[in-house]
């Protein structure tokens, strides 16, 4: 599978298997975490993502209790902070808030090594904007913790330009990706900046939600009735056709796919297969966006 650099030398999968609903199913037993986990390595799909807040705080621990180390020598691992809610390790606090601070920024960096058992996260992402980011405290944090060995790089989720820029401008470590949603169904990306700003600088952004929650699948209007017929005349689904859209995509995106299927988790590289042309692409944004483009 294609590989995209975000450093000199950290490279991720082109596409990305992503956790948060791994604890949200009976079986979350390490034999079963580890299937999931091969289905992805057998299609060379080797970035985990993952972040604090995923299940409640269980979802790290319940991927590093699969984790041997014959598998954590061939995965990155993503993970994301700065989100809390009264659950697991925060059960304690008074309501949802964030916190970009550097005390919470290094407990949770240490949280994460901890519950996944592995010495390093390769890429660990702000999670949402703060308001009351002082970007000064949080940059410095950020290079903390690159400096001290226990991340690799850094990104953001979530964060539009300005946000961005705010930060990178008390940093010196570089920036290296935002995690934002972008599909068929959430494609304002493609024109409002967003992706733009990654692209002219070289950046490849990741894709939260690729599938549009999985309403991509069962949308029954122009959209779905195009996705069908795409689908048909490549021999995959309608998660292939959505996924290769974003793949054609010249910022080179990064769909982060989230499922505990694992026969739909053995389909995710079909997405490969699909015949995405230009005027494919242009078929498929039209019935998303509703209209002929002007």
């Amino acid at each position: 599978m294609e590989r995209v650099n975000l450093t000199n030398d950290l490279s991720l999968s082109r596409m990305v298997y992503g956790m948060w609903r791994l604890g949200d199913v009976d079986d979350t037993s390490p034999k079963t975490v580890q299937a999931k986990i091969e289905a992805c390595l057998e299609q060379g799909i080797t970035t985990m993502d993952q972040a604090d807040i995923y299940g409640g705080y269980m979802a790290e621990e319940i991927m590093g209790a699969g984790l041997t180390q014959s598998i954590k020598d061939q995965i990155e691992v993503v993970t994301k902070c700065d989100i809390l809610i009264p659950a697991g390790r925060y059960e304690n606090v008074p309501g949802k808030y964030y916190d970009t601070s550097r005390e919470h920024i290094l407990a949770s960096v240490d949280h994460s090594l901890r519950l996944m058992g592995i010495d390093k996260i390769d890429v660990l992402l702000i999670h949402r904007p703060d308001p009351l980011m002082d970007h000064h405290e949080t940059g410095a944090a950020l290079d903390e913790v690159v400096a001290s060995g226990k991340v690799r790089a850094v990104g953001v989720s979530n964060f539009k330009l300005h946000d961005w820029t705010l930060l990178q401008s008390a940093m010196k470590t570089q920036l290296v990706t935002n995690q934002i949603e972008v599909s068929l169904s959430a494609h304002d990306a493609m024109t409002n900046g967003d992706l733009a700003f990654l692209q002219e600088r070289g950046i490849a952004p990741m894709a939260w939600s690729p599938l549009g929650g999985g309403a991509l699948m069962t949308e029954d209007n122009a959209l779905g009735r195009v996705m069908d017929e795409v689908a048909g005349e490549n021999g995959v689904d309608r998660a292939a056709v959505a996924v290769a859209w974003l793949l054609a995509h010249p910022s080179k995106i990064l769909p982060v796919m989230g499922t505990n299927n694992l026969s739909r988790i053995k389909g995710f590289s079909d997405a490969f297969k699909v015949d995405m042309s230009r005027t494919t692409w242009f078929k498929l944004y039209e019935a998303a966006l509703g209209h002929e483009v002007a």
